[in-house]
C-alpha cells in the first residue's frame, strides 16, 4: 500500500517505469510524488498549448486536432494512478493533495478549453473540415473537439467565460468534498452486536463475516455490522431484530443528512444551483438539457417518458409485494406496518416459502475465484480471449490481482487488475477504470491497464468469498466494461472510446445476461468443497424466482433516477431546502412509504460528479438495449454465437471512433432496439 515517507525517493513518474508492460510502479510511488508531478504535467501541457496556439503555419488537422489530441502526456500518466487510488485505496494525505490540485486542474483546463487563439485554430480547421479529404474517425475528432469547445463556453463573451471558469472551478471543489463526506459517513458507523441474542436469526456465514470484521476492527464483541453492502445488506435480511434492523437501514439512509461537519445538504444545493448558473450561461434551460443533449436520449422528456414506462408497472408490482410481505406479518401475530428495513428480511421469507430458494444455498456455487474464472470462459467463448495471472505486475495493495489478456490470436490485449473487497480507504459500489487508456501515441499502439474495483463479500469462517448472486452478476457487468476498454481501437483519444453517456453501460450490462444461462453455469457455478456443478434443481429454482422482488428492485432504481432528473430540471431559486425538494420529488412519483430510493440526495454519489449527473437513468436506458442484443444470441440458437459476438465486437466495442450509439447499435443489430425483451425480463410484462 502507498503511504507517505520521511526519505523522498526519486519520483517515479519522471522516469521510465521499468515495470512489466509499463504498468505504474505502485512499490516505488509515495503520496507525496503526486503534487509535484501534477504541477509539473500542467507546466508541460500548457508549454503544448502554447506551441500549438504559437505555430505560424495555418491550422491543419494534423498541427491543431492531433497535436492537441496527442498533448498532455505526463498529466495522463499521473491523474489516472492518483484518481484511482483516491477511489480505492485514499487516506487523509491524498485526500490533502486532492482539495489542493483540483482548482489546480480546474484551472489549467478552463484556461484551455476558453483559450481563444486555441479555439480559433480547431475552429479554422472544423469549418474548412469537407473540403479537406478526411476519413471519417479524422471528421469525427474534428467535430467532437470543436463541440467540447462550444460546450466548454469557448464562443461566449470575455465576461461569461470568467463566470463560468469561476462555475467550474467550484464545482469541482464542491463535488470533491461530497464524496469525501459520504466516505466518512460511510466509515463513520459500526453496530456492535454484543450478546447472542445481537446474532437472533443471522445463519452461520453471516454470524462468521461479522466476527471476523469485529476482530479487525479491534472491537471486543461478538461481531460489528457497517455500512458497506456485504455487511448491511445480509444482517438486514437475516436478522431478527427488528430494533437492530432499523438502526443499521437508518445509518445507511441518513448518510450524508446528520447535521454534523459530513453534512451534504448545503454543498449539494450549491452544487445544483453552480449547475444551473453554468447551463443558463451555455444557453440551456437547465442541467439536463445541457448533459441529454449530447445522448441518445436528446433531452429531458424523453428520459422522463422512458422512465415513467418503467415506473407505473415497477409501482404496481411492488405494492402487491408490500402487501404480501404486510400479510407475513400479520400471520405471523406482528403488531406492525412494513417499513423500509423490514423488506429485506421479508423478501428472504417470501422467496423462500414461494420459491423454495434461499440465498444461502446459492452462494457456496459462487466462490469468488470460480466466478473470476466465469468470466475469463465467457471472454474466451465469445471472443477468444485468454487471461494469465501476473505475480510480477506491481499493484496497489495486496489484494488487488493481475492479469495478461491475450486476444484470439494470442497477442497482448493489456493488462487487468482486479480489486474484490471493501476497505476503509476505498469508496461504496463498484466500477471499472484505467490506469493507461488504450489508444495510440504518434502512431504507437498503447496498450491499456483495466481496473475492476467491487466491494465484494470476504472469506470467514475458514470458508473463500462466497458471494451473493446480486455480487456474481455485478462482476460480469464490471467486467463487461473492462472488456469493452481493451476493445476500444481508434486511432485518437478524443474518439478512441467516445459513446454516449447512455450507450456505455450496454457493453457491461449485456455480460450479466450469460451469468445465468445453464451452458456457462456448469462451467463456473461449481461448489467451493466438492467441485461439483450447481445441480440442474437449484438452477430451476433460480430461474424459477428470477422475478422475485423485481417490483422493490425497479422501483427503487427508477425513484432514484426520478429524482436525478427532478433536481436537474428543476428551476432553483437562492435557497434550497434539500429535504423538502427531495421529499417533494418522492412524494409526486407516488413512491411508496415502505420504499426508499436506492439512493438519497445526500449519499447519491452518481450525481456528485458530472459522470452520471441528470444521467442516472442510463442503467435502464441501457438495459432495453442489452435485452435486446441478448435475444439475438439467443433467437440464433447459440447462445456463444461467433458471428454475432465478433459483430458485437466490432460494432459496439472496437469502432467507437467510427459512428455514435444508435448508429453502432443498428449496425450490430440490423434494426433499433425493442422495449418488450426488457419488460418481459423484468417482469413487468
Amino acid at each position: 500500500m502507498l503511504s507517505g515517507c520521511a526519505d523522498r525517493s526519486p519520483n517515479p513518474f519522471f522516469a521510465d517505469y521499468n515495470t512489466p508492460f509499463d504498468v505504474p510502479p505502485f512499490d516505488k510511488i509515495d503520496d507525496e510524488h503526486f503534487l509535484p508531478a501534477i504541477e509539473e504535467g500542467i507546466r508541460r501541457h500548457q508549454a503544448e498549448i502554447d506551441a500549438i496556439v504559437n505555430n505560424p503555419e495555418p491550422p491543419t488537422f494534423e498541427n491543431t486536432i492531433v497535436a492537441y489530441d496527442q498533448s498532455g502526456v505526463l498529466l495522463r500518466r499521473v491523474n489516472p494512478v492518483f484518481g484511482g487510488l483516491r477511489s480505492a485505496e485514499t487516506n487523509p494525505r491524498l485526500q490533502e493533495i486532492a482539495r489542493e490540485t483540483t482548482p489546480m486542474l480546474s484551472d489549467h483546463s478552463n484556461s484551455i478549453r476558453m483559450n481563444q487563439e486555441l479555439f480559433a485554430r480547431i475552429q479554422a480547421v472544423y469549418e474548412q473540415r469537407e473540403a479537406l479529404g478526411l476519413d471519417r474517425e479524422q471528421m469525427r475528432v474534428v467535430e467532437k473537439y470543436y463541440r467540447d469547445f462550444e460546450r466548454s463556453g469557448a464562443a461566449l463573451p470575455e465576461e461569461q467565460r470568467e463566470q463560468l471558469a469561476a462555475l467550474n472551478s467550484r464545482m469541482s471543489m464542491v463535488s470533491l468534498q461530497l464524496g469525501e463526506n459520504q466516505l466518512a459517513e460511510t466509515n463513520a458507523f459500526q453496530l456492535i452486536l454484543e450478546t447472542g441474542e445481537d446474532l437472533a436469526g443471522l445463519p452461520g456465514n453471516v454470524r462468521a463475516a461479522v466476527a471476523e470484521a469485529a476482530e479487525q476492527a479491534g472491537v471486543d464483541a461478538l461481531g460489528i455490522v457497517t455500512l458497506h453492502n456485504p455487511s448491511w445488506i445480509p444482517f438486514l435480511r437475516y436478522s431478527e431484530r427488528r430494533d437492530l434492523r432499523e438502526k443499521v437501514f437508518t445509518a445507511y439512509f441518513m448518510r450524508g443528512d446528520n447535521d454534523n461537519e459530513h453534512d451534504n445538504k448545503d454543498l449539494f444545493a450549491e452544487l445544483m444551483q453552480l449547475r444551473q448558473e453554468m447551463s443558463r450561461l451555455l444557453g440551456y434551460n437547465n442541467y439536463a438539457e445541457f448533459f441529454q443533449s449530447i445522448q441518445m436520449a436528446q433531452n429531458p422528456q424523453n428520459v422522463y417518458d422512458f422512465l415513467y414506462q418503467i415506473w407505473e408497472p415497477s409501482l404496481a408490482l411492488a405494492k402487491k409485494e408490500r402487501d404480501q410481505m404486510q400479510a407475513i406479518i400479520e400471520r405471523e401475530g406482528g403488531d406492525y406496518a412494513l417499513a423500509p428495513w423490514d423488506w429485506w428480511y421479508y423478501a428472504e421469507i417470501v422467496r423462500k416459502e414461494q420459491y423454495d430458494l434461499d440465498d444461502a444455498e446459492l452462494k457456496p456455487y459462487f466462490a469468488i475465484e470460480n466466478v473470476r474464472e466465469g468470466n475469463f470462459i465467457l471472454a474466451n467463448k465469445l471472443f477468444g480471449l485468454t487471461f494469465e495471472a501476473r505475480p510480477d505486475v506491481p499493484v496497489y495493495h495486496d489484494e488487488v490481482e493481475a492479469y495478461e489478456v491475450f486476444d484470439r490470436d494470442g497477442s497482448h490485449l493489456g493488462i487487468l487488475f482486479i480489486d474484490p473487497h471493501p476497505r476503509p480507504g476505498k469508496r461504496g459500489g463498484a466500477w471499472c477504470g484505467t490506469y493507461r487508456s488504450g489508444a495510440y501515441e504518434y502512431g504507437e499502439k498503447i496498450y491499456p491497464i483495466v481496473t475492476i474495483v467491487m466491494n465484494f463479500s470476504r472469506p470467514s469462517g475458514g470458508q473463500p468469498a462466497l458471494l451473493t448472486w446480486d455480487e456474481t452478476t455485478t462482476y460480469f457487468h464490471e467486467f463487461g466494461h473492462a472488456l469493452h476498454n481493451f476493445f476500444a481501437d481508434g486511432l485518437y483519444r478524443r474518439t478512441s472510446r467516445s459513446v454516449p453517456r447512455d450507450f456505455v453501460e450496454l457493453p457491461s450490462q449485456i455480460l450479466e445476461n450469460w451469468a445465468g444461462e445453464p451452458e456457462l453455469m456448469k462451467e463456473y457455478a461449481l461448489h467451493f468443497e466438492t467441485g461439483e456443478p450447481m445441480p440442474v434443481e437449484l438452477q430451476e429454482k433460480m430461474r424459477n424466482a428470477e422475478f422475485f422482488n423485481q417490483g422493490f428492485i425497479n422501483t427503487e432504481y427508477i425513484a432514484a433516477a426520478i429524482l436525478d432528473m427532478d433536481w436537474h430540471t428543476a428551476d432553483h431559486g437562492e435557497e434550497i431546502d434539500v429535504r423538502a425538494f427531495e421529499a417533494a420529488s418522492l412524494n409526486n412519483m407516488g413512491l411508496i412509504e415502505e420504499i426508499k430510493p436506492r439512493y438519497r440526495t445526500t449519499y447519491f454519489g452518481h450525481i456528485f460528479g458530472t459522470g452520471y449527473a441528470a444521467g442516472y437513468y442510463v442503467y435502464r436506458w441501457a438495459g432495453v438495449l442489452d435485452a435486446d442484443a441478448f435475444m439475438a444470441f439467443k433467437d440464433s440458437g447459440d447462445l456463444f454465437n461467433q458471428e454475432l459476438a465478433e459483430r458485437f465486437r466490432q460494432y459496439v466495442l472496437a469502432e467507437n471512433a467510427l459512428r455514435d450509439g444508435m448508429d453502432a447499435y443498428v449496425k450490430f443489430r440490423g434494426k433499433e432496439p425493442d422495449i418488450e425483451p426488457f419488460l418481459v425480463r423484468s417482469g413487468l410484462k
